[in-house]
């Protein structure tokens, strides 16, 4: 395996307990950040931002929960200090006790937070964070049927059953999510506390991440990249999407073509699939929303600015296009941004492999 030191560095942490689909599920998140959004608007892939690694006591296949075979890159020891140590949740019974089961991990889990990385658990692996004896004095949470558990076997942390997440420790570098699916919201946070909220977002939207399970359309966006077969059209895409407020978009663009008006509409609909005006509305929804997302102006302004002088209209609009009003999009969004929003800076880089 390469060393790319300039990545932030994530090892996922396997045991003979971990859940495949949580590993796997994570990998594939990690991976996605900065690298697929690109390539879905503009056909090429944009340039990876992190850097997944699953390790493992050992190196090779691991049999995990439910028999399935992970292969872990490499081993604890070959692994330099990572950025971020993520523990997927362990299949054990809440009844049961782990004296001793996870020795090497904890050790090693104290020696990556002693170095400056974050320790980030889903569900039931934040009993390796209390092992270490890292949850003393500080807020925790883990899934509601381990909250009993973690509380009595180390009665120093204070356990916050009522909270899908929390941060806590020096430099907030211990991160524990619930249970469930909440392992999406762990690496979404992840996502945006070592690269970017608006990466983050991105995964969250191409990946259909919604913690109220509205469907796709509210992730939907238009690829905005020029299509360069015709370049009379390209430019067009490329003026509007500069002047989409302009009152008269249509008409300004077949102006700016050059083409008679007849010609221009055949020629931008073969090209991009959409009408002209149903190609500058899509522009003029995708910037509505990340106004949504990102400020707190009134319904009303957000139509104004993105070229709409009647509210209502806009409105139906975005109901139309995005199937949430512009309140609801604002609250479902904005809430997950402000939420990511909140984040400290990232531990200094390690390289990959010692």
């Amino acid at each position: 395996m390469s060393s790319r030191p300039s990545l932030p560095v994530l090892a996922i942490l396997v045991t003979q307990e971990t859940a495949a689909s949580v590993v796997y599920g994570m990998y594939d998140l990690f991976k996605c950040a900065g690298r697929d959004w690109p390539m879905v608007e503009g056909g090429d892939p944009g340039p990876a931002l992190l850097e997944p690694v699953i390790v493992s006591t050992r190196a090779g296949v691991v049999r995990v929960a439910n028999e399935v075979p992970i292969e872990a890159h490499c081993s604890l020891e070959q692994l330099g200090a990572p950025t971020a140590v993520c523990v997927p949740e362990l299949m054990v019974s809440p009844a049961r006790p782990i004296d001793g089961l996870y020795r090497a991990e904890v050790a090693w889990l104290r020696r990556c937070h002693a170095q400056g990385a974050l320790l980030a658990t889903a569900c039931s692996g934040a009993l390796l964070l209390g092992e270490a004896g890292l949850l003393d004095g500080e807020d925790a949470t883990t899934h509601w049927a381990f909250c009993d558990m973690l509380q009595q076997r180390y009665p120093l942390a204070r356990v916050r059953p009522q909270r899908a997440m929390v941060t806590a420790g020096e430099g907030q570098r211990l991160v524990m999510a619930g249970g469930g699916s909440s392992w999406m919201d762990l690496a979404l946070y992840l996502i945006a506390r070592l690269t970017s909220i608006e990466a983050a977002m991105q995964v969250a939207r191409l990946n259909l991440i919604d913690w109220h399970h509205v469907g796709q359309q509210p992730f939907a966006r238009m690829a905005r990249s020029r299509q360069v077969e015709d370049a009379v059209i390209g430019r067009c895409q490329a003026w509007v999407a500069e002047h989409y407020t302009h009152p008269a978009p249509v008409s300004a663009m077949t102006q700016f073509s050059g083409l008679a008006e007849r010609s221009f509409q055949r020629r931008f609909k073969l090209a991009t699939g959409m009408t002209p005006m149903e190609y500058t509305q899509t522009l003029r929804i995708e910037e509505a929303k990340h106004l949504l997302e990102t400020t707190e102006e009134p319904v009303e302004a957000v139509a104004e600015e993105v070229g709409y002088d009647d509210a209502a209209f806009f409105s139906r609009l975005f109901k139309r296009s995005v199937n949430l009003s512009p309140a609801q999009y604002r609250r479902r969004f904005g809430g997950m941004r402000a939420a990511l929003a909140g984040t400290p800076l990232a531990p200094q880089q390690a390289p990959l492999l010692s």
